[in-house]
């Protein structure tokens, strides 16, 4: 496949270790989203081929439903995708109560 999109890679390493192309990522119609798919999609944006913005406009996804994809992949590895068993992959961090999302905290720049 040649790379018609200029400053971006034609291929990367999709989360299995294989070779993914633009082509590789799910449907844009996709409404299941498995473990798989989440990581393709988050794999696609850290390598290069779409951006944070592509990825939301194409899935349909808000930056930060992207953004808590990315962050359980690297705290608990591909498997924090998962939506059944949440509290084993979710425990609160240190100091976190565990508050709800209307549980609002802010702290002043210094």
């Amino acid at each position: 496949m040649s790379n018609d999109r200029p400053g971006r890679p034609g291929v990367a390493i999709g989360p299995n270790g294989q070779p993914m192309t633009l082509n590789d990522l799910p449907s844009p119609n996709t409404k299941r989203w498995v473990i798989r798919r989440k990581a393709e999609v988050v794999a696609g944006v850290r390598a290069g081929l779409l951006s944070l913005e592509e990825a939301c406009e194409r899935y349909k996804l808000s930056v930060e439903e992207f953004i808590s994809w990315q962050r359980l992949i690297e705290r608990h590895g591909v498997r924090g995708l998962r939506t059944t068993r949440l509290q084993d992959y979710r425990q609160p961090e240190e100091g976190d109560d565990g508050g709800g999302p209307d549980d609002f905290s802010f702290q002043a720049a210094e």
